[in-house]
């Protein structure tokens, strides 16, 4: 039996696969589905025999009718070991679908979060799903637990919240014959769970605290504990390097730009890399072109590209992925300033291409466009960029899905796959010619904005001219990294994305090795 841990500041839980009845636990609590119209699954059946239809008993009262989400919890049933039951409801047989069962996940972890047992019992994988199988509800199980539990308090002198007794989580399979499956699904989860908290851990800092040297230590910190070959060049490097697009972002801030490289070697030497460019931009005033003030402290979160980049590695080296990833973070922050850069400059980029700069608050596209070119070197098998990086693309999508433009169909049709699998959306938009010509500039190769009109698409046809060299793709996140509001804070996306596409390839790659 393995057992995998997510780790938390304020709650460390246990999650092991078993087989057995639920009637038989001694679990401090048994987790039981019902459908809507008080209809019982067959682990609650077998919990109903057992105690002489205690189950059917107490839905008769109309206490619960399983409507989804809902939860009752019973104490002290006769007959069985266990002290509590917890029955959720799971909505229309006929309806329960993907979607259903997150939000059952998350009513039973929520609910389990607020008792005080110690460990609990799972009898809810067994239930079918029109559109899921086993291993992605045991996945997503890890996932949404890490969300329940997931909580911010590193800056607070007092931590608001009571940390959960419960250290122990067993998801229980009626037979053996998906074990082996079920425990690489749940290794899998566990890891996306742990890099999607180490995002949001470094898009919920405050600004003063990630500033690009900490980006830098914490990468260097990673390699410590993961396989990982960590490099961080400075000013003096970027510049030998030629990288004009780059430090010309940096210009007004006291805080030194650094670029950051992190190799994760699991496959063999001479196979090509992904390569992961995350925007770093760990404040964003817009620099000369200044933002407004209101929820400008937001800008904190222009930095999530880059903590996902850390994230996914995290993932690919806790699941020790059979690949070779690359991850390249451009950081620095974007200030005003006597030094900063001005509307109006024209600036020569890694490649020799020169951008006339008209908006110093669309820099995110300047410094990925210096990351991409330096992406080469490693002949990549494919390039994806991942960046907060226009305004147009919550306008077009809001906070559901992250933008996909490609220069590639292939890798464009793995990356959305990947999002449907990870229930971490995305929605692909155009990158024809035509949208190339809202980017020329009369005193440069081209401008770093376009209009108005289609800013999303014409901020990535700027970076389409940095990366014509390999299979490329850009994610746009600016709508869907980080909530506003009452629940402010980073989301951990595109983790999940990222990690699926990598374990989708690395599973392919081990199916044509056989």
């Amino acid at each position: 039996m393995n057992c995998y841990r997510l780790i938390d500041k304020e709650w460390n839980v246990d999650f092991v696969i078993k087989v057995g009845g639920a009637d038989k636990q001694r679990s401090a609590c048994v987790v039981l589905g019902i459908f809507e119209s008080r209809k019982l699954t067959d682990a609650a059946k077998n919990i109903d025999a057992a105690t002489d239809g205690y189950v059917s008993n107490i839905l008769r009262t109309g206490d619960m009718n399983g409507k989804l989400g809902t939860t009752l919890l019973l104490h002290n049933l006769p007959a069985i070991p266990s002290k509590r039951i917890l029955l959720v409801g799971l909505g229309q047989e006929k309806e329960y679908n993907s979607k259903a069962f997150r939000t059952a996940m998350l009513s039973v972890m929520n609910a389990l979060l607020r008792t005080a047992v110690s460990e609990a019992g799972l009898f809810l994988l067994d239930i079918p799903l029109k559109d899921r199988d086993l291993p992605w509800k045991i996945s997503q199980t890890a996932m949404l637990a890490s969300e329940c539990a997931y909580r911010f308090d590193a800056l607070k002198s007092k931590s608001e919240s009571e940390s959960s007794p419960l250290s122990k989580v067993t998801l229980y399979l009626s037979d053996r014959t998906h074990l082996k499956i079920a425990e690489i699904a749940l290794m899998q989860g566990t890891a996306i769970a742990q890099g999607m908290k180490v995002a949001k851990d470094l898009g919920n800092l405050a600004p003063n605290i990630c500033t690009p040297s900490y980006l830098a230590k914490r990468a260097l910190d990673m390699s410590k504990f993961h396989k990982l070959k960590v490099s961080v060049l400075g000013q003096k490097e970027m510049e030998k390097l030629k990288m004009g697009a780059l430090l010309a972002v940096a210009k007004g801030s006291h805080q030194p730009a650094k670029l950051i490289i992190l190799e994760y070697r699991g496959g063999a030497k001479t196979e090509k890399p992904i390569v992961l460019v995350g925007k770093g931009i760990t404040f964003d005033t817009g620099g000369i072109s200044l933002k407004p003030a209101a929820e400008m402290d937001e800008m904190k979160y222009d930095m999530c590209g880059a903590a996902s980049v850390l994230g996914t590695l995290t993932a690919v080296a806790e699941m020790a992925l059979p690949l070779n990833v690359v991850g390249i973070i451009p950081t620095t922050e974007n200030m005003p300033g006597g030094n900063a850069t001005k509307p109006g400059d024209v600036v020569t980029s890694m490649s020799g291409q020169t951008i006339e700069i008209l908006n110093t608050d669309a820099e995110g596209r300047l410094i990925l466009c210096d990351a991409l070119t330096y992406a080469e070197r490693y002949n990549p098998e494919a390039v994806i960029d991942i960046a907060t990086l226009t305004g147009a693309c919550v306008i077009a999508l809001g906070h559901v899905a992250s933008g996909l433009m490609s220069n590639n169909d292939q890798l464009a049709g793995e990356l959305l796959q990947a999002a449907e699998l990870s229930i971490d959306q995305a929605w692909r938009l155009p990158l024809w010619d035509d949208y190339q010509d809202l980017l020329k500039s009369n005193f440069a190769d081209m401008a770093n904005i376009g209009g108005r009109s289609a800013g999303t698409i014409s901020a990535a046809c700027f970076l389409a001219r940095f990366a014509d060299k390999y299979r490329w793709a850009h994610l746009d996140i600016a709508g869907t990294a980080w909530k506003s509001g009452k629940e402010k804070g980073s989301t951990g996306r595109p983790v999940p994305l990222l990690t699926q596409f990598l374990i989708s390839r690395a599973t392919r790659k081990l199916a044509h090795s056989r």
